[in-house]
């Protein structure tokens, strides 16, 4: 039988996977636009080149995450890396932030300052047709994984906000970005060349900056929550508590404190008074069954802790 690191591996798989698909279609398109850049003098398609560009180095980036909170716990970690993936989700926030939007805003003023004709801009609208096909190939591996995460009725967004695996959600949301940046990028470009004017070419490109910005700040909110140490939401703390209260060996319940760790690992901490006059051994026993019947219902809750207080009012 595998033991609770390994089944985690068996998780991480596919976080990967989204990764890795994001990674081969944003280098692709990237060095794409860049070329098309070139050929047609566009500032929105140099944008889009720099958004692609920053979305590879972001995915490297999360790679990185996997790989570390990957490691075993340890004397210095007892609870494990779990949240290095958050840490690194929040420095893909900053990367979107400051070099995607805030680069494509830039460039979008200086070309709205000195505007440039568009030069075989029909290039332009082949490369955004291909970049559409590899974002929308990479964006549905990345909705299939949060699909995880996502219950009957509950939309996608969500399931962002539901989901604890930054793997999933940040990529998600860079392709869901992309996607619309892309959108405004061929507006942009109609405009521009239906009115004979390359401002409007500038001023896509600042308005896909501010999409960045904004995708920055909605991975910077998500990834924040779970780095300074996100509960597991109050659903699934109103469902532990009725599991506490449906044994017959506990009294009462007091408050359950639960900290995500990682993307598919939880801390539980709960106060529990089980009944008056249990022997240590008896309460040692309902303690196993009551974290059999958890893990039953939420496997990412592997160890729960209960308060000393609790255990004294049991043999007192």
């Amino acid at each position: 039988m595998k033991d609770d690191y390994a089944a985690r591996q068996d998780g991480k798989d596919g976080s990967r996977k989204v990764i890795y698909a994001a990674i081969l279609a944003n280098l692709g398109i990237a060095a794409a636009k860049f070329a098309v850049a070139l050929m047609s003098g566009s500032a929105v398609m140099l944008a889009e080149g720099i958004h692609s560009t920053v979305d590879t180095g972001n995915e490297l980036l999360l790679l990185i995450g996997e790989k570390m909170s990957a490691r075993r716990p340890d004397v210095h970690h007892p609870f494990g890396y779990g949240k290095a993936l958050y840490f690194w989700a929040l420095v893909v926030a900053l990367s979107v932030f400051s070099l995607g939007g805030g680069l494509s805003i830039y460039h979008g003023v200086h070309a709205l300052h000195h505007p440039a004709p568009l030069r075989d801009p029909y290039w332009n609208y082949l490369v955004l047709a291909i970049a559409a096909g590899f974002e929308l190939y990479s964006w549905n591996v990345s909705r299939r994984a949060l699909n995880r995460y996502r219950r009957p009725g509950m939309s996608l967004w969500q399931a962002v906000r539901t989901s604890k695996d930054a793997s999933v959600f940040t990529v998600f949301i860079e392709d869901t970005a992309a996607l619309l940046g892309l959108l405004v990028a061929a507006l942009g470009l109609g405009v521009a060349l239906l009115f004979g004017d390359p401002r409007f070419d500038a001023i896509a490109s600042m308005l896909i900056g501010l999409l960045l910005v904004g995708a920055a700040l909605t991975l910077a909110r998500e990834t924040g929550h779970l780095l300074v140490g996100e509960s597991m939401g109050f659903e699934a703390t109103r469902r532990l508590r009725a599991i506490f209260e449906a044994d017959p060996n506990i009294a009462s319940v007091g408050r359950l404190l639960t900290m995500q760790l990682g993307p598919d690992e939880v801390l539980l901490i709960a106060a529990l008074r089980f009944t008056r006059g249990m022997r240590i051994d008896e309460v040692e026993q309902a303690i196993d069954q009551l974290e059999r019947k958890v893990a039953a219902q939420y496997p990412a809750i592997r160890r729960i802790y209960v308060e000393a207080g609790a255990l004294r009012s049991a043999i007192g």
